[in-house]
């Protein structure tokens, strides 16, 4: 797994992880900032990645960062929407 980072210039939030082959392939969400909030368009895994987890973990990654930098969130994505109901204690960073 690589670090989490913000790839502002593309406005993506991008996370390495590795696949059974030992391929780093990347999770990511695209991002677009609406005022003082960041709404989450668009949050997808590389195809070797589905079904391993890595997704959910990209998005707890991203509510760490997000709640670090202050950040409020609005999941526009359906699996974005799906996981913040999953995970009830990440709703303080919810707009």
């Amino acid at each position: 797994m690589t670090d989490f980072r913000d790839v502002r210039a593309d406005q993506r939030f991008e996370q390495g992880f590795t696949d059974e082959s030992g391929t780093l392939r990347i999770v990511w969400a695209d991002y677009a900032i609406q005022g003082d909030r960041v709404a989450l368009l668009h949050v997808e895994a590389e195809d070797e990645l589905r079904g391993t987890g890595a997704a959910g973990r990209f998005m707890a990654a991203l509510a760490d960062h997000a709640r670090a930098q202050g950040l409020k969130l609005v999941p526009r994505c359906s699996y974005a929407v799906a996981w913040f109901r999953r995970h009830p204690d990440q709703a303080d960073l919810l707009a």
